[in-house]
C-alpha cells in the first residue's frame, strides 16, 4: 500500500509540472505508460528499502529520525498555509481560507462513482491508520518492552487522530467541493450574462459549468494533491508524503519479518522453518526480508492501489480482531498469568473492538472477506489437527482448564443412571509403550465416550521413565489417555494404592484392566492384585496370544519410547466374528464392552455371537428366549449358539497340564507335620489338597468349555469370556491357574470380563 502510494504520486510528478502553489499543468513525461511507471518506480524503491534493512535496525532508526523531521515540517507547512490569505489563482482551484459556510456545506457526504460509499472509501483509508502497531511488531528490540509498547500505541493513536482530524477538518473549512482551476470564471473578472448558483456565487466565482458537466478537476472532491495546495510551499508536502509513505513502508518491511520469524521457530507450519534462521547481533531476519521483498513486489506488480488497497485493509482488519478477542479471552478464563498493566483496560472493549473488527471486514469487501476467514480456519484447523509441541501459556489452555473444572464440579452433583453407564478404565499398563497391544485395546472402545487411564508402579529398583515421554507416545499414538505414576516399595501395595487414588470426583474408574501375563507362575505379586479392591471394580484380563501384557517392570529404556509397534488392535478385523461366551449374568459388561468395539471402523464389519450353557431338551427355548432377551438390549447379535456338552470330562492331557501349573504352589502338607493353617498364613498363595478338592468340579469344567472354545472359535477375531468367580478363600495361584486353564491355547486375543453384578444396559422400556 505505501509503496504503491509513494509510486503513483512520483508518476504523477513526472507526468507534471508543479508550481506548489497552483494545479499541476501537463508535462507528459513518462517512461512506458501510468500503470508501468507505477511498477518500476516501486520496484526500485522497495529495492533501496531492501538495502536499508540489510544494513540492521540502527541505519533503519537513522531513516525514520528524518522521515519524521520531514513529516514534522510538512504538517507544520500545511497548517501554516491553511491561514495565509489566498489569491486568484489559489481561489481557483477552490481554496479560499477559513469560511463557515463552506465548511457546512462540506459536512454531508456527497459520494461519486462506482465506489462512491462510506465503506469503500473507508477501506481506503483505512491502511493510512495501520502504523500504530509497528512498536508492537519490534517489541524484541525495545529496551522496555513492557511500558514502551502501551506508552508508543497510545501516543501513536493519540497523535494520528489529531492530525488526521485536524486535516480534514481544515481542508473541510477552507476548500470547496468544486473548482474549475480557471482564473477567468471569477465573477469580478467577467460579467456573466446566465444567472449562476451554488456556493461559489457567494464566494465570487461560477463553476457551475464544470459543476453541471462533471468536468471540474480541482476543488476537495476531484484534487488528490489538494493539500499541496492549500500548503504554505508545495515542495514540503510532497516531501512530506514520500517521508510518510517510505516510514511505514520500511517500518512494516523490518518489523513484518520479525514477527515470522518467531512464527517460524515455533514450527507449526511446514516448510516455512527456512525463514526462521537470525543473524547478527541483533538475530536479524535476512531470508525474512527477502521473502517480504518479494511479497512486496508482487503487490507492487498489480500497480492499482484502489484494488489492493482492501484486500490490505481486510487483513489488517482480521489480525486487529484477533488480537481483540485474545485479549477478551484472555481476561475471562480469569488466568492468573494475564495482569495487565493499563489501568483502564476493559475486556468489554476489547470484545466490542474484536467483533467491529470482523464487522468492517464483511462492509469492506464482502468475497475477501470470506477469504480471510477461509484462510485463517484453514491455519487453525492445522494446527489443531497437527498439535505441534509448543506451549505458549495461551488463554486456549487457560479456558480449558476452565472449562473441565466447571464440568467436573458440575458431574460431582449427578447421580449415577445405567443409562449413562460408561467403561471408565483404570488399565495397568506399567510404561505404556511397552504394552501396546492393552493401550490399543482399551483405547479402542474408550476413545471418546469414556474415562481410560494408563497406571504404572514405580518402584525404586527400576529404572523410571519421563512422564512427559510417555504421554507423547500415547498422543502419537492416538490414545486419549491419561498418564499416572505411582510410587510403591512393592507391586501389591502400589496396585492397591493406585486402585484407590486414581480419579477425580464422578470421573473415577470403575473398570480395572490387566494384562494377562504369560508367565504369571513367575511373579508372585501379580497373582495378588486381582484380589485388591475386587468389590470396588468391574474387572477386565486381555489374554493375547504371544505377547507379554499386564504389570510389569521390565527395564526398558528411553530409545524405544519414539517406536510405535504395530498391535492386533490397529488392524481391521474385517467379517471375522467375536466370541462371546456368556457363562454368568455380571450386569451385562461382557456384552456392552464387545458392542462398543463394534462401533468403531476396525471393528464395524464383526459379526457378535453368543454362546450360553443350556440343556439339550431345552436348547430351542433357550436360544428363543435368549435371542429376545438381546433384542430387548438393542444388540444387533447375528447368533446365539447353545452349549450342552460343558460337562463332558476334559481330555487327560488338559488335565495333566493343568496340574503340572499349579504344583509350583503346591503346599507340602507332610514336612508341615498337619499344621496346614499355619503355613497358609505364612505363603496365603500356597494350594493345600482341600483347596485343590473343593475347586477341582469347576475346573473339569472349566477346561471342558476351553476345549470348546478353542474348537468353535477358531475363525474368531476376539473371544469375551465371562470371569469365573473365585470364592473368598481361594488362593491367588489356583485362581490364576484356573484362568490360565480356561484362556490356554486360544489362537486369537481372549478378553476374560467380570462384572459387579450391577446393570450396565437397560432394555427399551425401562
Amino acid at each position: 500500500f505505501h509503496m504503491l502510494s509513494f509510486s503513483e504520486l512520483t508518476t504523477k510528478l513526472f507526468k507534471s509540472h508543479h508550481n506548489y502553489f497552483l494545479s499541476a499543468q501537463d508535462f507528459k513525461s513518462q517512461m512506458v505508460d501510468d500503470v508501468n511507471d507505477v511498477r518500476i518506480i516501486g520496484a526500485i524503491t522497495v529495492v533501496v528499502l531492501l538495502c536499508i534493512t540489510f544494513a540492521g535496525m540502527a541505519w533503519e532508526a537513522k531513516a525514520q529520525i528524518l522521515f519524521f523531521i520531514a513529516i514534522m515540517l510538512s504538517l507544520i507547512n500545511y497548517f501554516v498555509g491553511t491561514v495565509i490569505p489566498p489569491n486568484t489563482e489559489k481561489e481557483s482551484v477552490g481554496f479560499f481560507g477559513y469560511r463557515g459556510d463552506i465548511f457546512v456545506e462540506n459536512l454531508l457526504p456527497s459520494y461519486r462513482g462506482p465506489n462512491g460509499y462510506f465503506f469503500r472509501l473507508f477501506a481506503i483509508f483505512f491502511p493510512a491508520a495501520t502504523g500504530i502497531l509497528s512498536g508492537v511488531n519490534i517489541c524484541g528490540d525495545l529496551k522496555d518492552p513492557t511500558g514502551g509498547i502501551p506508552k508508543g500505541t497510545l501516543l501513536a493513536i493519540l497523535w494520528t487522530t489529531l492530525s488526521y482530524l485536524l486535516i480534514s477538518v481544515t481542508c473541510a473549512a477552507t476548500v470547496v467541493r468544486d473548482a474549475s482551476g480557471n482564473v477567468n470564471d471569477s465573477l469580478a473578472l467577467k460579467n456573466f450574462t446566465t444567472q449562476c448558483s451554488g456556493l461559489g456565487c457567494k464566494l465570487g466565482w461560477n463553476f457551475d459549468r464544470c459543476e453541471q458537466n462533471h468536468t471540474c478537476s480541482h476543488g476537495l472532491a476531484n484534487n488528490l494533491r489538494i493539500l499541496t495546495t492549500v500548503s504554505g510551499w508545495g515542495i514540503l508536502i510532497t516531501i512530506g508524503v514520500f517521508a510518510a509513505t517510505l516510514s511505514s513502508a520500511l517500518g512494516f518491511l523490518v518489523s513484518a519479518p520479525k514477527i515470522f520469524q518467531c512464527l517460524c521457530k515455533d514450527n507449526i507450519y511446514p516448510y516455512i522453518g527456512f525463514f526462521g534462521k537470525g543473524y547478527g547481533k541483533n538475530n536479524e531476519p535476512l531470508r525474512g526480508y527477502c521473502l517480504m521483498f518479494c511479497i512486496a513486489m508482487a503487490f507492487i506488480l498489480i500497480g492499482d492501489l484502489n484494488t489492493i488497497v482492501p484486500l490490505i485493509s481486510n487483513f489488517f482488519l482480521c489480525s486487529y480482531g484477533l488480537i481483540n478477542f485474545s485479549t477478551f479471552h484472555a481476561s475471562i478464563t480469569k488466568s492468573p498469568g494475564w495482569r495487565p498493566e493499563y489501568h483502564y483496560y476493559s475486556p468489554w472493549m476489547s470484545l466490542f473492538g474484536a467483533i467491529l473488527s470482523f464487522l468492517l471486514m464483511f462492509l469492506f469487501t464482502w468475497w475477501a472477506a470470506l477469504i480471510t476467514f477461509c484462510i485463517m480456519l484453514f491455519l487453525l484447523g492445522y494446527v489443531s489437527y497437527t498439535k505441534p509441541k509448543i506451549n505458549w501459556g495461551s488463554s486456549h489452555q487457560a479456558g480449558f482448564y476452565n472449562m473441565a473444572l466447571s464440568f467436573s464440579m458440575s458431574l460431582t452433583g449427578v447421580e449415577d443412571h445405567v443409562k449413562n453407564f460408561r467403561p471408565q478404565c483404570l488399565v495397568l499398563t506399567g510404561p505404556p509403550n511397552v504394552r501396546p497391544a492393552l493401550v490399543d485395546f482399551v483405547g479402542t472402545f474408550t476413545k471418546n465416550i469414556s474415562l481410560m487411564i494408563c497406571g504404572n508402579i514405580i518402584m525404586s529398583s527400576f529404572p523410571q521413565h519421563s512422564t512427559d515421554m510417555l504421554v507423547d507416545w500415547l498422543n502419537q499414538r492416538k490414545v486419549r489417555s491419561f498418564y499416572t505414576s505411582f510410587t510403591a516399595d512393592s507391586l501389591k501395595e502400589g496396585a492397591h494404592d493406585l486402585m484407590q487414588a486414581s480419579g477425580l470426583g464422578k470421573l473415577k474408574p470403575n473398570t480395572l484392566v490387566l494384562g494377562y501375563k504369560m508367565n504369571w507362575q513367575e511373579s508372585a505379586a501379580f497373582v495378588h492384585i486381582y484380589q485388591n479392591q475386587k468389590e470396588f471394580y468391574c474387572q477386565v484380563f486381555l489374554h493375547t496370544k504371544g505377547i507379554c501384557l499386564g504389570v510389569s517392570t521390565e527395564n526398558i529404556s528411553d530409545d524405544g519410547l519414539d517406536e510405535q509397534v504395530r498391535s492386533v488392535f490397529q488392524t481391521k478385523q474385517g467379517r471375522k466374528s467375536i466370541d462371546i461366551y456368556w457363562i454368568s449374568d455380571d450386569g451385562g459388561l461382557t456384552l456392552l464392552v464387545p458392542y462398543l468395539l463394534t462401533r468403531r471402523n476396525r471393528w464395524k464389519k464383526s459379526k457378535l455371537r453368543v454362546f450360553i450353557l443350556g440343556d439339550q431338551e431345552t436348547m430351542k427355548e433357550d436360544r428363543k428366549d435368549m435371542k429376545m432377551l438381546l433384542k430387548r438390549f438393542r444388540l444387533e447379535i447375528e447368533d446365539v449358539v447353545i452349549i450342552t456338552d460343558v460337562d463332558k470330562p476334559p481330555l487327560a492331557k488338559n488335565l495333566q497340564r493343568y496340574e503340572e501349573s499349579i504344583a509350583p504352589f503346591r503346599l507340602c502338607e507332610e514336612q508341615a507335620g498337619g499344621d496346614v493353617q499355619e503355613l497358609k498364613r505364612l505363603s496365603p498363595w500356597k494350594v493345600s489338597d482341600k483347596d485343590l478338592e473343593a475347586i477341582k468340579p469347576k475346573v473339569c469344567r472349566t477346561l471342558r468349555l476351553n476345549e470348546i472354545i478353542k474348537k468353535n472359535s477358531i475363525h474368531a477375531a476376539l473371544v469375551v469370556i465371562s470371569l469365573p468367580v473365585p470364592e473368598v478363600t481361594c488362593p491367588s495361584s489356583l485362581y490364576m491357574s484356573w484362568l490360565d486353564a480356561l484362556s490356554y491355547g486360544i489362537h486369537c486375543p481372549a478378553l476374560l470380563i467380570r462384572g459387579n453384578q450391577e446393570n450396565v444396559m437397560t432394555f427399551y422400556c425401562q
